[in-house]
């Protein structure tokens, strides 16, 4: 798939990976062909993106090529171990949740998969937890909290799932402890809004010290197609909701919503994973190194101040 502002440069990727293939093949005369191809892609990319429109941001968040949970769990930690379950009802694949080593550092690990493939996007509900993922959510965390380790949690969801099932197993409550367990966690914990970032589903897994957001991710309390049908009767005003929910990275930290932008590489992350993932690792280990010599006191400490410090209030 392919965005209508992108297609220009699709084109010049298409070339530059094809010029890349033919070099690597032995043809080295064309290698300034190539370098050219490469420069032209930066340059337009720098062009396109630095001029994006909100709704263009939402769209490139929802990106079917957009790198998910998995693929920077794959990228950036090593020794990944996967636990399943809630001990309560079942197991939900929309959430993955685990131990691994953050360079040397045992970290529990916690995101919100979506899924790539048709099957995949079914088996994970297209990345909406159920009260069970967000009961196993827990259930790590707070594994995590026993044995000393930060929680690193990837956000990535449209909203947590409202079926019926959902509501009957308790799903606002499930949400609820979320929230709670994760604001008063013992160990740092650093949130990574890596895609879509949707009301409650997202920041039951958002409650953290530190809150990261990807250039082009989004986070908002309703989706646009939602806020244009409440507030103008019409989804196609989604522009205009897009603008009004402030769900821009941009937007948030001179909110003070979340603490960090993250870049992306060549304007967008689903060029390139690879970059994408060092990138965030960087960050990550700035932001822990800056809590990981707080004592249990202070990391709940530091968590409340940033929440306390959010939004404006006028007293009368």
């Amino acid at each position: 798939m392919v965005l209508d502002f992108e297609k220009e440069l699709q084109e010049i990727y298409q070339k530059a990976e094809q010029l890349k293939r033919l070099y690597s093949l032995g043809d080295k005369e064309r290698e300034k062909e190539l370098r050219k191809a490469q420069r032209e892609f930066l340059k337009k990319s720098k062009e396109i993106y630095s001029k994006l429109d909100p709704w263009e941001r939402v769209l490139l968040a929802r990106h079917p090529q957009r790198p998910h949970a998995v693929d920077y769990i794959n990228l950036i930690f090593k020794n990944f171990i996967e636990l399943h379950g809630d001990r309560c009802f079942g197991d939900d694949k929309s959430i993955v949740a685990g131990f691994a080593y953050f360079d040397t550092f045992p970290v529990a690990v916690i995101g919100q998969e979506k899924g790539r493939t048709t099957k995949e996007k079914m088996e994970r509900n297209f990345g909406m937890p159920h009260p069970e993922g967000y009961r196993k959510a827990i259930r790590i965390a707070k594994l995590a909290e026993k044995y000393g380790m930060p929680v690193i949690t990837l956000i990535d969801t449209p909203g947590a799932y409202p079926g019926i099932g959902a509501e009957e197993r308790g799903q606002s409550e499930a949400i609820a402890q979320s929230l709670y367990t994760f604001g008063y966690l013992k160990v740092p914990s650093i949130a990574v809004i890596i895609g879509e970032g949707g009301s409650g589903g997202a920041l039951a897994l958002g409650v953290a010290n530190r809150v990261l957001m990807l250039e082009n991710a989004i986070y908002s309390v309703i989706s646009p197609e939602g806020c244009a049908a409440i507030l103008w009767k019409d989804q196609g005003k989604v522009k205009e909701a897009s603008k009004a929910l402030k769900l821009t990275a941009h937007d948030l930290l001179k909110l003070g919503v979340v603490d960090v932008i993250v870049p992306e590489p060549l304007g967008s992350a689903h060029w390139d994973y690879k970059r994408s993932a060092r990138i965030l690792k960087y960050m990550l280990r700035k932001c822990l190194k800056e809590l990981i010599y707080m004592s249990p006191g202070e990391v709940i400490q530091d968590r409340i101040r940033k929440f306390e410090k959010m939004g404006v209030f006028v007293e009368l």
